[in-house]
């Protein structure tokens, strides 16, 4: 009989969470995954990933949901705190996109 091994999905790395051996971010999954997108959607949206790889991206968020999104809510705070360049290079375009974020936020709740 052929013992099978336990495989990694994410991996902790500059501060972050990876699809391991990837570039893309388990953020960009999650994110999907909570606005509603399926496994399948999401292989579309990365096609350097497998669906091996995003049904272990999830399953790793779902087991560790709490903590996961504690750290995007960090990510979150810490992104809007920062001063960003369209701020100041183009003040209107960013308050259009500003007001585009609120209402997609309302919608949600």
């Amino acid at each position: 009989m052929t013992v099978v091994s336990a495989k990694s999905y994410v991996e902790h790395r500059n501060e972050a969470y990876w699809v391991e051996g990837t570039r893309i971010s388990l953020d960009s999954i999650v994110y999907a995954f909570r606005d509603g997108s399926s496994p399948e959607t999401i292989v579309q949206s990365f096609p350097l990933l497998t669906l091996e790889q995003v049904y272990g991206a999830i399953a790793f968020y779902l087991a560790n949901r709490a903590e996961i999104d504690a750290y995007l809510e960090a990510e979150e705070a810490e992104f809007n705190a920062t001063p960003q360049p369209l701020q100041s290079t183009d003040p209107a375009l960013y308050n259009k996109l500003i007001a585009a974020k609120a209402r997609k936020q309302q919608v949600k709740s």
